[in-house]
């Protein structure tokens, strides 16, 4: 079946992802904090991406989902509080379909950065920025992690995280870290926060620079940081401020990279691998600008 898409868009390709045992992102059985029954709803829906002849930017990247009334419903891919408002949604996409890889990555990279400092991964207290509905505290969990906080833009992220994955956050702020209130940076503050994590949010209008900052600027001296970035982002033609923040903090050891790799962090919608750099490093310093 190839549904024509709404909005006027071409024609799509449907994938049948339903008839196989679901697995939660790590590959595991459902466990703890990712209930049967999301495992259910993921599994049951339906969905489809454009023709494979199609190519698009990763910001304009969508597809079609089936509804309950047997129409199709077109979701853009960077509208997460339309897709964390269907149960199931965001895994069926960016894990099941395209293949995302990013939160299992960075976190087995992270966790073989720990072991080479001889620091067990129960001793971090956790700044998950954009947080989403939760799957990098569940991946942080799964190697010991038992402190996590969650912060996102969209009160629809905190109630997907709330509702998929209950009890994973000590606690999930709904807050814009470009003008955050005095009020909610006393509270984050008050976990003594000694690791950032922002996975799969950097670039794209999504997290900017300055939100970034004011992250990072909550953790502890000497802490973790944890992220990935699109390369181009990192170049030094980059205008979204990115660059010319974090390539000059690596540069002066104010950032002190310790794993770096560039991997698969899922596929376009045409099949073709995204590519993200993934840096795991020690904050020494005030960040660049």
């Amino acid at each position: 079946m190839s549904p024509t898409a709404v909005n006027g868009s071409s024609t799509s390709r449907e994938h049948e992802v339903t008839g196989r045992t679901p697995v939660t992102p790590h590959g595991t059985a459902p466990g703890p904090g990712h209930p049967v029954d999301l495992q259910a709803a993921r599994a049951a829906l339906r969905l489809a991406l454009p023709e494979p002849g199609s190519k698009f930017s990763q910001d304009d990247e969508w597809c079609v989902v089936a509804e309950p009334d047997g129409s199709w419903a077109e979701y853009r891919f960077h509208d997460y509080d339309r897709i964390f408002g269907v149960r199931g949604l965001y895994e069926k996409i960016f894990y099941d379909v395209l293949g995302c890889d990013s939160p299992r990555f960075m976190v087995g990279l992270l966790n073989d950065a720990l072991a080479s400092a001889g620091v067990p991964a129960d001793s971090l207290r956790v700044l998950d920025l954009g947080a989403g509905n939760g799957i990098m505290a569940e991946e942080l969990a799964a190697v010991g992690v038992e402190h996590s906080v969650g912060v996102d833009i969209l009160p629809e992220a905190r109630d997907a995280a709330e509702r998929d994955r209950p009890g994973l956050y000590a606690g999930y702020h709904v807050a814009d870290l470009t003008a955050l209130p005095e009020s909610e940076r006393r509270a984050l503050a008050s976990h003594g926060l000694n690791t950032l994590t922002v996975v799969a949010a950097l670039g794209f209008g999504d997290i900017p620079p300055a939100a970034f900052r004011t992250a990072y600027d909550l953790i502890a001296p000497d802490g973790w940081v944890v992220m990935t970035i699109k390369d181009a982002f990192l170049e030094e033609t980059d205008t979204s401020g990115f660059g010319g923040m974090i390539g000059e903090s690596i540069r002066s050891g104010a950032l002190e990279v310790v794993r770096r790799e560039r991997f698969q962090h899922r596929l376009a919608t045409d099949s073709s691998p995204l590519l993200y750099e993934g840096i795991v490093a020690r904050k020494r310093g005030p960040l660049a600008g």
